[in-house]
C-alpha cells in the first residue's frame, strides 16, 4: 500500500475563521473563473451563504497541518420532499491540488452527505474545462446534463455548466 502524501490530514466542521481562506482561494483569478461570483462583493455574499451551512454542520474544512487547505459544502434542503437530494460546492487551494486531499474531503463528504443527513442523491455543477471533472468522474459522479452557454464573462464569452450526480446508495461511503 503507498503511503499517503499527507497523513495528517484532518477534516472537521468549517468554522468563521476558514471564511479567511475561502475568501482568499475565491479571489485568485483562477478559482473565481469556475464559479458564478465575479467581484468582490459577490464573494462575499457567497461567504454568508457558506456560513450559514456552516453553521448547521454541513460545510467542511481540511487541514494539512492545522492549516486550512480546502472547503466543502452540501447544500442540504431544508424542505421535507427535497432532503433526499443535495448540491455540493468544493474548493481546495492550489498549492494541495492533485495531491489527494480533495479526493479525501469529497469522499468525506459524500459519507456526511449519506451517513449524517441522509442524503441519496449528490449532484454538482461544474463547468466545462475545469480539472476537477476528472476527480467527480473517477469518484463516480456521471453526467446527466448540460446547460450551453451558462455563464458569461465580462468579455462576452460563455462557459456550459455540466451537470453530474452520485447515487450514494450505490457506492461505499
Amino acid at each position: 500500500m503507498a503511503k499517503e502524501l499527507y497523513p495528517e490530514v484532518k477534516i472537521r466542521v468549517m468554522c468563521d475563521a476558514d471564511l479567511f481562506y475561502l475568501k482568499k482561494w475565491l479571489m485568485d483569478p483562477v478559482v473565481l473563473g469556475w464559479f458564478p461570483m465575479s467581484n468582490l462583493n459577490e464573494v462575499e455574499d457567497a461567504l454568508k451563504v457558506w456560513q450559514t451551512y456552516a453553521r448547521q454542520g454541513s460545510a467542511f474544512a481540511v487541514e494539512v497541518n492545522g492549516v486550512p487547505c480546502g472547503v466543502a459544502n452540501l447544500y442540504v434542503q431544508p424542505y421535507e420532499k427535497l432532503k433526499y437530494q443535495s448540491l455540493f460546492a468544493i474548493v481546495v487551494a492550489e498549492e494541495y491540488r492533485g495531491k489527494g486531499v480533495g479526493t479525501r474531503l469529497l469522499k468525506y463528504v459524500m459519507g456526511q452527505a449519506k451517513h449524517t443527513f441522509g442524503i441519496q442523491l449528490l449532484h454538482l455543477e461544474v463547468y466545462e474545462g475545469n480539472p476537477a471533472y476528472n476527480l467527480y468522474y473517477r469518484l463516480g459522479f456521471r453526467k446527466y446534463g448540460k446547460h450551453e452557454k451558462f455563464l458569461k464573462e465580462a468579455d462576452g464569452s460563455y462557459h456550459s455548466k455540466v451537470l453530474m450526480q452520485i447515487d450514494l446508495n450505490t457506492v461505499e461511503v
